[in-house]
């Protein structure tokens, strides 16, 4: 997603990793978030303590003069700002995972049984990533069409894989509802992008996926990351499949030189 341009940290031999994904600008180099990339930050097979994260952030000081990137959950640090990230283990049974279900979901999915909604597996991907940015792009304006490019190889790369898990729901007309696009690993299930068409949000098409997404993949010792939020009404959606937040953490560096450090005060929202 960084279109090849980024450098590490790296402890010892391999023992801790920190991709540094960067740009510049006016001779200035900088650390950034690659779009769809909710977490980077320290990577590690062992527990990483704050003391071992604070040594990579001042590492991060002396290289680069601006920074404002997201660290993941296994990166607590004291002064680290948190952000939501909902998860819900999938280790018990469909069963068991519905009765910790809101009433509120429960409610619409109720009305979801009455209609003529269809789980579907395996929808087109080049569709799928298409009806996301038609949805999605007049309120991402950050995102660039190099970044949606980069991200559909990637999907590609992935499926080609057999790490990419794709789902739909489809109504009576063959119509495209609801679409999921999950990242596959050895424990977690991500969900990368959920896209509810206009005809969908009515029918509840989203809370319908969820819903058939968990039933399939309950009792498989998974980890459904929702990836968000900290937008209430997204955070409140997600809470009602029972999950509960692992925090991930931003980090905000600011050494750029005077008057250039103003444009980038928190209270701003100018992009270097």
């Amino acid at each position: 997603m960084s279109d090849g341009q980024w450098d590490a940290l790296v402890l010892g031999d391999y023992l801790a990793v920190m991709p540094l994904p960067w740009r510049s600008r006016a001779g200035i180099r900088y650390l950034y978030q690659p779009s769809f990339t909710q977490q980077t930050g320290i990577f590690s097979a062992e527990p990483i303590p704050p003391a071992l994260v604070g040594a990579f952030l001042e590492k991060v000081r002396r290289h680069f003069r601006f920074a404002e990137i997201y660290l993941n959950y296994g990166n607590p640090h004291p002064g680290l700002q948190e952000h939501a990230n909902f998860i819900l283990p999938l280790d018990a049974s469909y069963d068991q995972l519905a009765a910790n279900y809101k009433q509120d979901l429960v409610r619409n999915l109720r009305h979801t049984e009455r209609l003529p909604l269809n789980y579907m597996k395996a929808p087109d991907l080049s569709t799928a990533l298409e009806n996301y940015r038609l949805s999605y792009e007049d309120r991402t304006p950050h995102v660039r069409q190099e970044d949606y490019h980069h991200f559909t190889g990637i999907c590609f790369h992935w499926q080609q894989k057999g790490q990419l898990v794709i789902r739909g729901v489809i109504g009576d007309k063959q119509q495209s509802l609801a679409t999921a696009i999950l990242l596959q690993d050895k424990r977690r299930l991500t969900l990368l992008q959920s896209t509810t068409l206009p005809a969908g949000r009515p029918l509840h098409a989203n809370h319908y996926l969820l819903d058939q997404l968990i039933r399939e993949w309950a009792g498989s010792g998974f980890l459904l990351d929702f990836e968000g939020s900290d937008i209430p009404g997204i955070a409140h959606f997600y809470k009602n499949f029972g999950g509960f937040d692992q925090p991930y953490y931003f980090y905000r560096h600011n050494g750029l030189p005077w008057p250039i450090s103003l444009y980038k005060s928190p209270s701003t929202n100018i992009r270097l």
